[in-house]
């Protein structure tokens, strides 16, 4: 990769990806799938009840299935397609709307009590604009928690994480959340064990800064 942009702090080309038409069409289809096992869906279940995730909650680049062990009280989930929006038992509100061609995000300062991205991370082409418009969104000391594993649809995701490995991707989102400028720390677990046979599931998070 080339020399590093002063704007993102990442290498020239590193949002680039495979097929840059508009995602939009990619998205048209509805997919009423799991993109990740179930041990993996467990453990994402498992790390929101951990971490309380609870409340006026956003679920990011959803789709018809949010993983809550226990739907937070008002979840609005912001997806690409509206079937599987519609689809959603734990969704109270859904939006259509895509952060590749518009990162700003539809809501108030300050309007939830925590968010969450959960296997999309990947597809960000501008990543740092939507982070530090979660932020926003979020009140002081709110969690967002994103969570990835070892898939995704390779034409559609960025370079720089198809060219890193898993621990480089959490390494990636960590940068996120600091140059967003809006976070405390970030935390970086693997939250499937070592030996798990199954999709991997790894997860980074912060809280708004106060």
């Amino acid at each position: 990769m080339e020399a590093s942009d002063a704007d993102s702090g990442f290498p020239a080309g590193f949002f680039d990806r495979a097929d840059p038409t508009p995602d939009a069409a990619f998205y048209a289809p509805p997919r009423l799938v799991t993109h990740i096992d179930e041990g993996a869906i467990a453990a994402v279940g498992a790390l929101y009840a951990e971490l309380g995730i609870t409340g006026t909650v956003l679920d990011l680049m959803g789709s018809w299935v949010s993983h809550f062990q226990t739907p937070p009280g008002h979840l609005t989930v912001l997806g690409m397609n509206a079937s599987e929006l519609a689809a959603n038992p734990a969704a109270a509100a859904t939006v259509v709307h895509d952060l590749n061609a518009d990162p700003h995000l539809p809501f108030g300062d300050a309007a939830f009590d925590a968010a969450v991205c959960c296997v999309s991370v990947d597809y960000l082409t501008r990543p740092i604009e939507v982070f530090a418009e979660v932020a926003r969104t979020l009140r002081p000391g709110a969690p967002f928690v994103t969570t990835f594993s070892n898939r995704c649809f390779p034409t559609k995701a960025i370079r720089g994480w198809l060219a890193s490995s898993d621990e480089e991707h959490c390494e990636i989102v960590a940068r996120y959340f600091d140059r967003s400028g809006g976070f405390d720390n970030a935390v970086i677990q693997r939250r499937t064990p070592p030996q798990h046979r199954g999709d991997p599931l790894f997860a980074v998070w912060a809280r708004r800064s106060a």
